[in-house]
């Protein structure tokens, strides 16, 4: 299936980029759920997916909500106001979703599982997690149900995308500033040519050839939304509601770099000034961790690991991320610039 979005002069003066985490959750959701995981993302998926099982998320609304294959719900892509959009913003209008968005949602998603004959959800060992029938309570009480999804959200959030999230916003935010120093060179034709092996541009449209991207300029707003994301390949997604702008969600530039194991050895250079045992803390939350992964790796007991884990928090090299009764521990910004330049 071949669509066409036309771009007239005013939509491509008002052509923006933003980086949105509940396009990175929806994402990241459907990568989980495909078998196999996408390549890139199967380091990642073996650290989240037992967390997401014991905290029951695994077979919840968003198992329901976001399927492996067919539609994505609108309501769950707000419009990112601002170019680095922050969660709680996103599901404050998510539970503000009206009426007839919803109506159409529902009726897509039983449209999906009508074809498909039920519902999977995130596997966990091989296993598909069949849906309930959380789309009828859905439509009976929406507001409670929609209050109800962006705890979820939030959930899901704490556990598979927080403890990782300043890897995944760094490489958005670099993708945007390639993408706009490649429109400011050789032109937005080009960059938009060049998002994704699937769009084209010709004859002042930007043609998209999967099957899946339906995306049209009668049905939507003035201008074009364009997100990047870690999760999206190898695919493009896209949103076209009215009267918003259309929203194409691409496959970011080196997205797989996030999930690279970085060497512990270079962390040797801060052991005289953090410690050894702090050093080694650090390096070994290459991949985020809770107290007690990081005392039985490291050989400590699980108050010291503690103690030396709050010092690092203080210090903003470590960040704590809790959903129920799991905290995790995840390297700063701060800590992997500080790794990174190390010799």
């Amino acid at each position: 299936m071949r669509t066409g979005l036309p771009l007239s002069v005013g939509d491509l003066a008002l052509t923006r980029f933003a980086v949105s985490p509940m396009w990175e959750v929806v994402a990241a959701f459907r990568a989980l759920a495909a078998d196999p995981v996408p390549a890139p993302h199967r380091r990642w998926a073996a650290q989240v997916r037992p967390r997401l099982a014991a905290a029951g998320l695994d077979r919840g609304w968003l198992a329901e909500l976001i399927p492996p294959h067919g539609h994505l719900p609108d309501f769950l892509n707000p419009v990112p106001g601002v170019p680095v959009a922050e969660l709680a913003a996103e599901l404050a209008a998510i539970r503000a979703t009206g009426p007839e968005l919803l109506r159409h949602d529902l009726d897509c998603l039983r449209t999906d599982l009508g074809a498909r004959g039920g519902g999977r959800g995130v596997r966990a060992g091989g296993r598909g997690v069949r849906a309930g029938g959380r789309l009828r309570v859905l439509e009976r009480e929406p507001e409670q149900a929609l209050r109800r999804i962006t705890v979820e959200i939030e959930a899901f959030w704490q556990l598979a995308l927080a403890p990782y999230w300043s890897r995944i916003r760094a490489v958005l935010e670099a993708d945007v500033l390639r993408r706009a120093r490649q429109a400011a060179e050789r032109g937005s034709a080009a960059m938009l040519g060049e998002l994704h092996g699937t769009a084209r541009w010709a004859d002042g449209t930007l043609h998209l050839s999967e099957r899946h991207c339906a995306v049209t300029r009668i049905a939507t707003g003035a201008g074009l939304l364009l997100v990047p994301s870690v999760f999206a390949w190898p695919r493009l997604l896209t949103r076209t509601v009215a009267p918003d702008p259309p929203q194409l969600c691409y496959p970011a530039l080196a997205a797989a770099t996030v999930w690279e194991h970085r060497p512990g050895p270079r962390a040797e250079a801060l052991a005289p000034v953090l410690g050894r045992t702090r050093t080694l803390l650090l390096a070994e939350l290459d991949a985020p961790a809770s107290t007690t992964e990081l005392a039985a790796r490291c050989g400590l007991s699980a108050p010291a690991v503690s103690q030396h884990l709050t010092a690092l928090r203080a210090a903003g090299l470590v960040s704590s991320h809790r959903a129920g009764r799991c905290v995790l521990y995840a390297r700063t910004g701060v800590a992997d610039a500080w790794l990174d330049v190390l010799p």
